[in-house]
């Protein structure tokens, strides 16, 4: 709706430098143009601009939904331990679940996510074939306690999220509804103006099959993600797999030969005492599984993924082992540990640690390390599973192109559920022959603030915030650039502006310099700005492109006459 801000009546404060804690860009200009202010860590509050481009993501998220027929509703995000309970989610999320109990000791929970209380709410509203497909979304707060909330409203406590989620009979109905949420998020992300790629993610702690994420590129990013610049293959790192080791002929290496290699804990230690490179080496990481300790196997130059391992075992927990898990285990010998010596440690291992290849690696014993160790021969692979952190230049899993990286923000995932949830609430209609059917189900995410993060972290420059128009807080962004005449003109000209249909902030603030002003218009990112200065007796103001800097000087029927045509 139309309408005039006056900055002389608004409750918004500008700063000079940044906030001591600021690490990212969005976090520093959010906080610097009055958008955002911090009350504890991970829990922000939205100024009046800023609860406006807030408001102007969520809507254009709202008509996206409503055109492929979502219905929205507004659940509680108070909600009871039990639904969480008959899920298994009520342990799995761990230490980021917000955990409560009412005066009467019950056990409650803020809603991290509510596909649980989704999946009640049609359980109790539809019970015939006839009543689906149906598509609910809501527009809500979650809540997450995450170990270290930071980046500003990147990744905070308190966030602002619409989880939508599809129910269908079929699973050609959930591959519908899946297409329809996909390309409906294409068309939010492009309307906002959201540079962005579609790839391939796990589904972790959500389940389900199918599942994809929407990044935003962004420095400041903590996802990231791999792209093959030959064909259009692109994924999280989590969710690129390797096509496995081709077994080779290991029946020319010799026995296993027993090396001193004193003060060698570390493959960096033990390949420079050796003199080869750290990829003839096999490393072996313990990890606790639900408490057992079990090996991961990679070669000596990769990194095990935990993330990855994680998944692999969901809804297992993986925890690093300490030095009092050795105790007692003579079997294992901390830095020295080999697969040919654990026959009480389940042995998984990476697809590139192949039948036949040949491997140094421990020897089990303190300060030696065993030479030709091959597997197949001397040690047996438990599990395979593709554990090791994705590198630039791996072949593409498709065309097999060198993989190229980069970092992005998380603004959306989507997920083919299927019946997960529907079996723990036991979700059944009525189908066309008379008998129950189990519906199966999506879910889909997008981060409404997170989004606000993202677009200021990709579109703002070295003098502040430049919206794309779709989110900003006004249209045009008036400038009163003296004294009474230019504060008179400034007035008329956004009461024109209004008339016409646009959203105007106008800076009429007495007694402050118009430097400041100017500063403070490019601070505050209005992608269109309008100065009433010198010229103003002539009826003549500046126009500003705030993105190029491009200027012109206008009449005022001029000036709203091209920015109404806009």
């Amino acid at each position: 709706m139309a309408q005039v801000q006056r900055m002389s009546r608004m409750m918004i404060k500008t700063l000079r430098d940044d906030p001591a804690d600021a690490e990212t860009l969005s976090h520093k200009l959010l906080v610097r143009a009055g958008y955002v202010r911090r009350n504890a860590a991970g829990i922000w509050s939205w100024l009046p601009l800023g609860k406006k481009v807030l408001e102007n993501v969520a809507r254009v998220v709202r008509e996206e939904m409503d055109a492929i027929g979502a219905q929205e509703v507004l659940l509680p995000a108070l909600l009871p331990k039990e639904p969480y309970e008959a899920t298994g989610r009520w342990e799995e999320y761990g230490a980021e679940l917000f955990r409560l109990k009412d005066r009467k000791g019950a056990d409650y929970l803020l809603g991290p996510t509510h596909e649980e209380i989704f999946t009640q709410l049609v359980k109790d509203q539809c019970t015939s074939y006839k009543d689906l497909p149906v598509i609910l979304y809501q527009i809500q707060i979650k809540y997450r306690d995450e170990a270290r909330p930071r980046s500003g409203i990147l990744r905070g406590r308190e966030f602002h999220m619409k989880d939508s989620y599809s129910f269908d009979t079929t699973d050609e109905g959930l591959a519908e509804s899946y297409r329809l949420h996909r390309e409906a998020y294409v068309r939010i992300f492009d309307r906002l103006g959201l540079r962005h790629k579609v790839v391939s993610a796990v589904s972790g702690a959500m389940g389900g099959s199918a599942s994809e994420e929407f990044l935003a590129p962004a420095a400041a990013g903590e996802d990231t993600f791999v792209y093959c610049p030959s064909c259009d293959y692109a994924a999280n790192t989590e969710a690129v797999t390797f096509a496995g080791g081709v077994p080779v002929d290991g029946s020319g290496h010799g026995p296993v030969e027993e090396l001193d290699t004193p003060d060698t804990p570390t493959i960096e230690t033990l390949a420079e005492h050796l003199g080869v490179p750290a990829s003839a080496t096999l490393k072996n990481l313990l990890v606790k599984v639900d408490g057992e300790i079990i090996a991961v196997g990679v070669p000596g130059d990769r990194e095990v993924d935990l993330g990855k391992l994680e998944d692999h075992l969901a809804p297992a927990v993986v925890e690093m082992v300490t030095a009092e898990d050795f105790t007692g285990r003579p079997d294992l010998v901390r830095g020295y540990v080999g697969p040919q010596g654990l026959d009480k440690v389940r042995y998984i291992a990476d697809p590139r640690v192949a039948p036949g290849t040949a491997w140094i690696t421990g020897a089990n014993q303190p300060d030696k390390h065993a030479r030709n160790v091959v597997c197949g021969r001397d040690f047996q692979v438990d599990d395979y599973l593709d554990v090791v952190v994705v590198e630039e230049g791996d072949p593409c899993p498709r065309c097999g192109t060198g993989l190229k990286l980069d970092r992005a923000i998380e603004i959306g995932h989507i997920f083919q559920l299927g019946r997960k949830y529907t079996d723990a609430f036991q979700l059944d209609v009525l189908g066309q022959q008379g008998k129950p059917v189990r519906v199966t189900m999506g879910s889909y995410g997008i981060g409404v603030s997170r989004a606000v993060a993202a677009l200021a972290e990709q579109t703002a420059d070295d003098k502040g915030l430049c919206w794309p128009r779709e989110i900003a807080p006004a249209d045009v962004h008036v400038v009163a650039a003296g004294k009474a005449l230019q504060t008179e003109l400034a007035l008329d000209v956004s009461e024109k502006l209004r008339e016409a249909g646009l959203r105007v902030l106008v800076d009429d603030r007495a007694g402050v310099s118009p430097g400041v002003k100017f500063t403070d218009a490019e601070l505050i990112g209005v992608p269109r700005i309008l100065v009433a200065g010198r010229r103003s007796g002539e009826g003549v103001v500046e126009l500003k492109d705030r993105r190029t800097g491009e200027r012109e000087e206008l009449t005022v029927e001029e000036a709203v006459a091209r920015l109404t045509a806009e």
